[in-house]
């Protein structure tokens, strides 16, 4: 028995919602984006979808409805409108979309998001399809312009030429005549063979602004009357606010107010350095309430106790029980992974105006229409009231999929008049972030004779994101799948939690019998949220250590070991062995050197990767080097997806070696990089990253690189000491004793 599909259940969501249809059509947002346009009144541009906007210069603007983090996202969709319309890179602008699920919803998930991994996978073909619009409706303007044939015209270089006579117009002459024309229901996408710009490698687009200091993030907004606000927020979860003695900060020259929230207190100022001095002038007093004594060995217990009971089924295949009775051995083990922070460079920060009759917002956010929802629910005004003015993100990894800042940006400018730029310090971002789950893995596995699994079980204990999420954000999902009859589905909805199996339901090798199975235990008090990686960043972790605990029971290479469970992937396969021998697998290593390797298949790629660490006498674990081999079917720009596994890797690798928050009475012990650090400059191993030539799809490459080297270090760990990590992170864990 397999189970419901993370896939199928986001189409589900989102076509209960309005959103995504299944198969391979067009989702509904999308086929309305790409629909008839309304003529423009003459003289107007032309803007046949919501997508594209052409002007009477011939100047192409996109309509952005991805946020750029540095992922290369204002480079790689520009690529897919530029490479059908045929023009050049540079001739298309970016202006960011407004907050509309049903023009600009993400196909994979159906609501306007930018996450997992789904830009170019999930917009590679509507993006072109919208690119192609255009152009065969220029071509058209062209053809009727000339009363000629339209299949004697084409387009390149931004302009329109009529092959037997050599007559050319550019894209903008054409653009109040094209404008006229009906919006072709059908066009044909360009043949893979033809293209120029797709597969090669782009300077990024955003690169030039960030260089000279004009890019705009939400921290640098700045408006006429501006006023600044520092948050000070309950140190323990789930706490508030007793009593407040502000008459020091009031004191203190440009400070203009102090607003109390439930559970947080701000101070408002002129200037941000103001602002600070008056929050640390405040004696707040607080009240802890129900988690004051709260410890993480608290909530590791509570796992523990919760992972020994049955839980929801992920997958079933075969009878593990039987399996396991009749194996020639058995092995078990427990992995346990910590709550981690997002730590972006720039701290969560939102400007706001409240007015009576409208809110603007100015910030960077990864769901531009969650923040008009949320800011529309505070204020009790319509969501049409609400303008959200998105900006670049100095990182997101997830964190800026929530809206919890937001709400209390809107809640503290509802009592300021004018605007107001609302800020978190470092601190005050670690310590109230929304965590990636702590995770308590229990795993077991039966081998033959020769070695081989016949019997597999993985039962994950953890807090469900999506229960959260949908709770929050999707009632009317759920309404709407019970109103349907489909009872089954809205229990499942509930009770598993795709996202938390993710990498563990569909490992790429052959496992006769197998049995995944989600626990749910939510920690008390502590907000759960999407990291870079998500599931899988877990899940691999766990799965590939194991398969490295199997092929050491059965005296085999890692390497060989795996590469004999995967003749039904062929893909995964290609990637293990260009991985291993890029890697010099079997190559001897300097003393106290050892070398791991690992395998992933999620986001749609397939990656595999190769770490050689060292380890010193006093226990430091030094990563040299990371070989990664990348299948993410058709690429886009090589160069994103190079930069994008070389990013993945140093996130990966800090938090395998130092990544940890920890809680104690109640309280986030993590304050900022001196402890809870990053890999640094000179500790950042030498990353060669293989791309893999494939005709398939494009496969996500956001997130995959992070998960797929934790594994691949923490088993050259074992390779390297005979001392198998089961707990992370590594620090500490090989000192002498």
């Amino acid at each position: 028995m397999r189970t419901l599909s993370r896939r199928t259940f986001l189409q589900a969501s989102a076509a209960a919602s309005g959103g995504l249809l299944v198969s391979f059509s067009l989702p509904a947002p999308i086929r309305g984006a790409l629909g008839a346009a309304v003529p423009p009144p003459p003289g107007s541009d032309f803007a046949p979808n919501a997508f594209i906007r052409i002007d009477r210069d011939g100047q192409v603007t996109l309509m952005m409805h991805k946020v750029e983090m540095g992922q290369g996202t204002y480079t790689s969709m520009p690529m897919l409108v530029a490479e059908e319309l045929e023009v050049d890179l540079s001739q298309v602008h970016l202006e960011h979309a407004p907050p509309d699920d049903a023009l600009y919803a993400e196909p994979l998930f159906g609501v306007q998001e930018t996450g997992g991994s789904t830009s170019v996978r999930g917009n590679w073909e509507p993006l072109r399809r919208a690119g192609a619009t255009a152009r065969s409706m220029l071509v058209a303007a062209a053809a009727q312009t000339w009363t000629v044939d339209p299949t004697s015209c084409r387009a390149a270089q931004g302009a329109v030429i009529h092959g037997p006579t050599g007559r050319s117009l550019g894209y903008g002459a054409l653009v109040e005549r094209a404008a006229a024309l009906p919006v072709p229901r059908r066009v044909a996408l360009k043949d893979p063979r033809d293209f120029k710009l797709i597969g090669t490698p782009a300077k990024r687009l955003d690169t030039p602004d960030k260089v000279d200091g004009t890019a705009q993030f939400g921290i640098d907004v700045r408006l006429p009357g501006m006023k600044v606000a520092a948050v000070a927020a309950c140190p323990v979860f789930g706490g508030k606010v007793a009593s407040v003695d502000d008459a020091s900060a009031k004191a203190i020259e440009g400070v203009r107010q102090v607003v109390r929230l439930d559970d947080a207190v701000a101070v408002v100022a002129d200037d941000t350095w103001t602002a600070k001095r008056g929050l640390a002038a405040l004696v707040i007093q607080w009240d802890d309430g129900p988690n004051a004594t709260l410890s993480t060995a608290d909530i590791v217990q509570q796992l523990a106790a919760a992972s020994a009971q049955s839980g929801v089924v992920g997958r079933k295949d075969g009878d593990v029980g039987q399996a396991m009775a009749g194996a020639s051995r058995r092995l078990e083990a427990v992995y346990e992974q910590p709550f981690l922070a997002h730590a972006t460079m720039e701290p969560v920060n939102c400007t706001v105006h409240v007015r009576p009759d409208g809110c603007d917002i100015w910030v960077g956010t990864q769901v531009p229409t969650f923040t008009q929802t949320a800011a529309a629910q505070v204020t009790g005004l319509p969501k049409a009231k609400v303008q959200v003015h998105n900006h670049l993100l100095g990182g997101g990894f997830g964190r800026r999929l929530e809206v919890d800042f937001i709400v209390r940006a809107v809640q503290i400018a509802q009592q300021v008049a004018g605007p107001v730029k609302v800020m978190w310090s470092r601190e005050e971002d670690i310590q109230h972030d929304m965590y990636r789950p702590y995770y308590y893995d229990r795993i077991a596995a039966g081998l033959d004779v020769q070695g081989r699994p016949v019997a597999w079980s993985h039962r994950i204990t953890g807090s469900s994101i999506e229960a959260r999420v949908i709770n929050q954000l999707f009632p009317k999902t759920l309404r709407v799948i019970r109103a349907g009859g489909m009872h089954r589905l809205g229990a499942m909805i509930k009770r598993l939690d795709l996202d938390a199996v993710e990498g563990a339901a569909e490992p790429p090798y052959a496992l006769p019998n197998v049995r995944v199975e989600y626990v749910r235990q939510e920690p008390p008090g502590v907000p759960t949220a999407f990291w870079r990686g998500v599931g899988p960043t877990h899940n691999i972790f766990v799965v590939e250590s194991f398969i490295d605990e199997l092929a050491a029971a059965a005296t085999r290479d890692p390497f060989e070991y795996r590469r004999a469970l995967l003749d039904r992937s062929p893909r995964a396969k290609a990637v293990l062995e260009l991985a291993a021998g890029q890697a010099g697998w079997g190559t001897p290593l300097l003393a106290g050197s050892g070398r791991g390797i690992a395998l992933l298949h999620a986001f749609g790629s397939y990656i595999a990767q190769v770490a050689d660490v060292s380890v010193s006498k006093q226990g430091d674990v030094r990563v040299q080097r990371v070989v990664c081999v990348v299948d993410c079917g058709t690429i886009v720009n090589p160069d994103t997806v190079k930069a994008q596994m070389e990013s993945g890797i140093i996130f990966g690798i800090t938090a395998a070696l130092f990544g940890e928050i920890t809680i104690k009475n109640g309280r986030v012990e993590q304050h900022n990089f001196n402890d809870y650090r990053t890999l640094l400059m000179r500790e950042a191993p030498v990353i060669d990253v293989h791309l893999v030539t494939s005709g398939e799809a494009p496969g996500g490459v956001g997130e995959p690189g992070t998960s797929a080297v934790i594994p691949a270090v923490t088993n050259a760990i074992f390779a390297a000491t005979g001392k198998r990590i089961r707990k992370l992170p590594v620090k500490d864990q090989l000192r002498p004793a």
